[in-house]
C-alpha cells in the first residue's frame, strides 16, 4: 500500500498543478487529497531550504491580523496559507526532473489550449464592439480575453509564466521531441499574451524574463528586443499600438490616474502604519479613508488593492513584513543562480532553473503594477515553480 499512496500522492499533485490553470476549484480539491494521501503514505514531508523566511513572513501576517482589530474581515488571508500546502506536496512527491519536464509540457499544452479560446473571445469582443458602433480600444479594455479563466489579469500571469518556462525548454533542454510542437505553442501563447493587453504582463514582466533567458541562451538576441518592440508600435494594429503609447499618453479608459492616486494612498497607509500594517484585508475596507480628498472625482477602476505587490504587503502587514518577503525571494533566487554555477550543471537542470528565474523576475517586476501574489490562481503557480527549482538544485547537488 505504500506505493499505492506514494503514487497517488504524485498524480493528484500534478493533477493540482494541472487544473490550476483552468479550475481553481478542481485544483484546491486535489490539493487536499494530495495532502491526505501524502499523509498517510510513508514518504518523507519536505520543504526547501526556506522555512525560516517563509515561517516569519507567515507569522508577520498572523501578528498584524492580531493587531488590527478585524480578526473576521481579515480571515480570507489566513485561509489563504493552505494555498502554500503546494510548496509542500510538489517538494515532497516530485523526485526526478523528467517528472517536472512533463508537467511544464503538459502546462504548457494547457495553457495552448486556453490561449485558442482567447482567440474566439477577442473576435467576439471585436464583433460586439462593431455591433455597438464603439471605438474598439474603449470597447475592449474593460472586458477582455480570459481564455479558461474568470479574469483577464489571472489569465496573463498565467500565460507569462508557463511561456518563460516552455521557452527556457526550448534554449536550454536536451529533450528533442516536442520542440516542434513546443514552438508552435510559444508562438500562440505568445499573440494570445499580448492581446490580452495587460500592459503589466506584455509590456514589463515577460520582457524582462525573455531578456534573462535570451542572454543565458543566445546573448547578441537581446539586441533583437528592441527591435521588435519598435515592429510592433509602428507596424502593428492601431488598437495595439494605442495601448502602448497610453502608458504616457493614457485615454479616458486607461488607470494610469487610477494607479496614481492607488500609490499615494498606499503611501499614506505605510506612513501612519509601518510596523504591522493596517491588518490583512483592510486596504479593502479602508481605502476610502485614505485616498488623498484631492483625488476627488475618482477615476473608474478597482479599488479593492494597491495594484502593487510591495505597496500591498507594506500597507495591509507592515515595513517588517515586506522586509522578510523580500529576504525570501532573495534566497530562492540566491540558491537558484548558485545551482546553476555548479558545473557541469545537466541541460535539464539549466532549463528548469533558468526557467525558474525568469518567471519568478518577471512576477516580480509585475508586481510593480499589479497585486499579483493575491491572486490564488498566480500563487500556486509561483510556489510550483519554486519547488520544481529547488528539485533541480538538488539534483545537480546530489549529481
Amino acid at each position: 500500500m505504500k506505493l499505492d499512496f506514494d503514487r497517488s500522492a504524485f498524480y493528484l499533485t500534478c493533477g493540482a498543478l494541472l487544473s490550476i490553470l483552468f479550475s481553481i476549484a478542481v485544483s484546491q480539491i486535489l490539493l487536499a487529497l494530495a495532502l491526505a494521501a501524502l499523509l498517510v503514505s510513508n514518504t518523507r514531508l519536505r520543504l526547501p531550504p526556506i522555512k525560516l523566511p517563509l515561517a516569519l513572513f507567515l507569522l508577520a501576517t498572523v501578528a498584524s491580523l492580531a493587531a488590527s482589530g478585524h480578526i473576521q474581515q481579515g480571515m480570507p488571508q489566513i485561509r489563504k496559507f493552505y494555498v502554500f500546502f503546494v510548496l509542500l506536496v510538489a517538494y515532497s512527491t516530485f523526485r526526478q526532473i523528467s517528472e517536472i519536464r512533463a508537467t511544464v509540457l503538459l502546462w504548457a499544452g494547457i495553457a495552448t489550449l486556453s490561449a485558442a479560446r482567447s482567440f474566439f473571445q477577442f473576435w467576439r469582443i471585436y464583433r460586439q464592439s462593431q455591433a455597438a458602433h464603439a471605438s474598439f480600444y474603449d470597447f475592449y479594455v474593460g472586458s477582455r480575453i480570459t481564455g479558461f479563466m474568470s479574469h483577464w489579469m489571472t489569465f496573463g500571469a498565467e500565460e507569462m509564466i508557463v511561456l518563460l518556462l516552455l521557452l527556457a525548454y526550448l534554449f536550454f533542454s536536451g529533450e528533442r521531441r516536442w520542440r516542434t510542437a513546443g514552438w508552435i505553442a510559444a508562438v500562440i501563447l505568445a499573440c494570445s499574451m499580448v492581446l490580452g493587453f495587460t500592459r503589466s504582463i506584455f509590456l514589463l514582466g515577460f520582457p524582462i524574463g525573455l531578456v534573462y533567458l535570451l542572454w543565458f541562451w543566445k546573448k547578441w538576441l537581446v539586441a533583437a528586443v528592441p527591435a521588435v518592440a519598435l515592429i510592433v508600435v509602428f507596424l502593428g494594429p492601431h488598437a495595439l499600438r494605442e495601448r502602448i503609447t497610453s502608458v504616457i499618453q493614457p485615454s479616458a479608459e486607461d488607470s494610469n490616474r487610477h494607479r496614481e492616486i492607488l500609490r499615494d494612498t498606499g503611501a499614506a497607509m505605510i506612513r501612519a502604519h509601518p510596523w504591522l500594517g493596517l491588518g490583512p484585508e483592510q486596504v479593502k475596507y479602508q481605502v476610502n479613508q485614505w485616498i488623498p480628498t484631492s483625488a476627488q472625482p475618482l477615476p473608474p477602476g478597482d479599488y479593492e488593492h494597491l495594484h502593487n505587490l510591495y505597496l500591498q504587503y507594506a500597507a495591509e502587514r507592515g515595513l517588517p513584513a515586506l522586509a522578510i518577503f523580500c529576504w525570501l525571494i532573495a534566497k530562492i533566487l540566491w540558491d537558484f543562480a548558485r545551482g546553476l554555477r555548479r558545473k557541469p550543471a545537466s541541460p535539464e537542470a539549466r532549463f528548469i532553473l533558468h526557467g525558474s528565474i525568469a518567471a519568478i523576475l518577471a512576477l516580480l517586476a509585475e508586481g510593480f503594477a499589479e497585486y499579483n501574489l493575491g491572486d490564488s490562481e498566480v500563487l500556486t503557480l509561483f510556489l510550483a515553480v519554486v519547488a520544481f527549482g529547488y528539485i533541480a538544485t538538488q539534483q545537480e547537488a546530489t549529481a
